[in-house]
């Protein structure tokens, strides 16, 4: 059956269209309605799962994840995807009372991020809403679905999951608020909260529900949150109070880094913070998955595409990634500002070959496929494989960052098994090509490993990616050219990254390629001052770099950067550091990531004799020098109210 429908101009959605829903029945996904459960022949769920993303059957999405996990251990799951909470509710009444749980996630964002910009703007669209449309979550869905649902059905268990929950599991920094919140259990209505990579704790509440089990009398599953009426035992971590939190700041920052560690931890410690004058009891995480594991959850029956509900319509966030492979979970970067290991671990969990193979022989009987594998990648690229050469001295480590401020010496950086995969992808009959778009760490490869034979195979891997995997451009990410700047987001030296320009600049001229490089830099993040982007605005100029991927900083829940901006200390050090925090502080500094604008000249050149930086001036803009006006104005264009004359 065909779902594909005609738009305004009579032209049919095809190629999506038959891909979603020609090639698929509706009974091939999880059910959504009650006429998809009928035919299903169910009378009733045993989970249903409210999510405030579209539903993406694939496992880069959660709910999909979370529903296929539950679907192999033999339970009848269900979905609600983006329910409308503004009318009368029928979206959340309309498949009726599950047998053992509801499930509600805010999606695969943190709602305010996939709302709202840096500059606390609202966004204009939403990546993993249907056609980009924005307005189909509320503002913190975890708490706005989760107290509609206890509202209707008060004795039903209700557990929330997925990266907002997860992420302000503790007391934490808002930035659209611009205050310190509670932790979310104390704010939302769900009766416990699993954190993190959610399979095998989910799988666990549900197998103990169905054999009798009262929610309440669940309370040694890992990564999970709940209030307790019990007591903290020998070696667990008693965090400050939220209320102690909202007194002294100090409190919260070294909260902040006991969450962090206990994280990272092999084997973290049961963690209690009280709010309210209740205890809400933190369970540590899952010991890192096995290849076993992570392989049983990507195998799963994904149709790999969209529900046929939404009839072909693009969505943004599932185009990026529809002919893409994800090889590995965690990453071990430990970056201030990412919230990658506080989700998914600092360990990586790597699918075996023959899973990867799998998925890539799916994606190329994809109707669409035209013969190229979009990306090989993870959340940092090329660390498949990678861990400890010694395991016992990872159990005991507490570092956040195995690379900074210096990769670890027992971290084994050997990128001889990407390489492998790379060949064995490229080796198949229908892909033409592949390539990796997922953010490469070049310090895994540059880094000197201790061993000559490891040192050559990974400059055997920089020159196979550069010259077999780039499409294009290279995007990489060294964020700042200021070396102090840098240490304060867990980055290596700039240096590293004039060395990689060296080498992907020689690999390009050897293989006759024009491929360009596209560095990510961030202005207004903890320790940079205006200073700081005037030098990052001459050394990439230097550079020949034109910036195009740019952003401010933007403080998310849980992460060190912003811990340092809520509190103006480094939670490891105790110093205080500086952060820019008003919108002209932001603005100062932003604006140098612009200086080859021409319209952007008279404004940066009025700003570095204000910093008492002419010699920058030169550097930025050679020639004769412009009149300086220090009263000067950006004119308006022309237009209705101000003619061209």
């Amino acid at each position: 059956m065909n779902y594909g429908m005609k738009d305004e101009k009579g032209k049919r959605h095809t190629r999506e269209a038959s891909a979603a829903a020609g090639a698929y029945r509706r009974t091939d996904f999880l059910p959504t309605s009650r006429d998809e459960m009928d035919a299903l022949g169910w009378e009733q769920a045993d989970v249903i799962l409210f999510s405030g993303d579209a539903y993406v059957d694939h496992p880069s999405f959660g709910a999909a994840v979370i529903g296929r996990v539950l679907q192999a251990e033999g339970y009848r799951v269900a979905i609600v995807p983006q329910p409308n909470w503004r009318d009368d509710l029928r979206d959340f009444r309309k498949l009726g009372e599950p047998r053992l749980f509801f499930g509600v996630s805010a999606g695969a964002m943190d709602s305010m991020v996939n709302h709202y910009t840096a500059a606390r703007r609202l966004r204009h669209d939403d990546a993993y809403t249907a056609g980009g449309r924005r307005g189909a979550r509320p503002d913190y869905p975890t708490i706005v679905y989760t107290q509609i649902l206890k509202r209707l059905f008060p004795d039903v268990p209700l557990i929330a999951g997925g990266i907002e929950a997860s992420l302000r599991r503790v007391s934490h920094y808002d930035y659209w608020e611009d205050r310190l919140r509670k932790p979310i259990l104390a704010d939302c209505a769900a009766d416990m909260i699993v954190y993190g990579m959610g399979e095998k704790s989910i799988v666990e509440i549900a197998r103990r529900l169905d054999a009798g089990e009262r929610l309440p009398d669940i309370t040694d599953v890992p990564q999970t949150v709940f209030f307790s009426d019990g007591n903290p035992a020998a070696g667990d971590i008693v965090l400050a109070s939220y209320e102690d939190c909202l007194k002294d700041k100090r409190l919260q920052s070294r909260n902040f880094r006991h969450v962090e560690e206990e994280s990272n931890k092999y084997s973290g410690a049961v963690m209690w913070q009280s709010v309210g004058g209740r205890n809400i009891r933190i369970n540590p995480m899952y010991a890192p998955w096995t290849t076993e594991e992570v392989d049983r959850s990507f195998d799963l029956p994904y149709t790999r595409v969209p529900h046929p509900r939404y009839k072909g319509k693009t969505i943004p966030a599932y185009e990026m990634i529809r002919h893409s492979v994800c090889m590995h979970r965690g990453c071990f970067g430990g970056c201030a500002f990412c919230t990658i290991s506080a989700h998914q671990g600092k360990f990586i969990a790597s699918r075996s070959k023959k899973s990867i193979l799998r998925e890539v022989r799916q994606v190329t009987c994809m109707d669409d496929f035209k013969g190229y594998i979009s990306d090989l990648g993870g959340p940092s690229a090329n660390m498949y494989g990678m861990g400890g050469k010694d395991r016992r001295v990872c159990r005991k480590c507490v570092r956040p960052s195995c690379l900074h401020p210096r990769p670890c010496r027992n971290l084994d950086n050997n990128h001889a098994p990407l390489i492998e995969i790379y060949r064995a992808v490229d080796a198949l009959p229908s892909v033409k090509k592949s390539f990796v778009g997922s953010g490469v760490r070049y310090d895994l490869s540059m880094s000197p490993s201790g061993s000559p034979k490891v040192d050559a195979v990974n400059r055997q891997y920089n020159r196979e990616l550069i010259a077999h995997h780039v499409s294009g451009r290279l995007k990489v990410a060294p964020e700042h050219t200021s070396d102090r700047v840098l240490d304060c987001m867990r980055k290596p030296s700039f240096s590293l990254f004039r060395k990689f320009k060296e080498v992907f600049d020689r690999v390009n001229r050897e293989e006759g390629l024009r491929q360009q490089l596209i560095p990510y830099f961030i202005s207004s993040h903890p320790a940079c001052t205006a200073e700081d982007m005037a030098e990052l605005a001459v050394i990439t100029k230097g550079l020949d770099f034109h910036l195009e991927q740019v952003q401010d900083f933007t403080p998310t829940p849980m992460t060190l950067a912003s811990e340092i901006y809520y509190t103006g200390i480094h939670p490891y050090t105790g110093e205080k550091v500086y952060t820019a925090r008003t919108d002209a502080e932001k603005q100062e500094q932003r604006q140098f990531f612009f200086w080859y604008k021409p319209e952007a000249r008279q404004g940066l050149e009025r700003t570095l004799r204000q910093m008492h930086r002419p010699d920058l001036i030169g550097r930025l803009f050679p020639g004769p020098p412009r009149s300086f006006n220090p009263n000067f104005r950006k004119p308006k264009p022309p237009g209705k109210h101000n003619p061209k004359r």
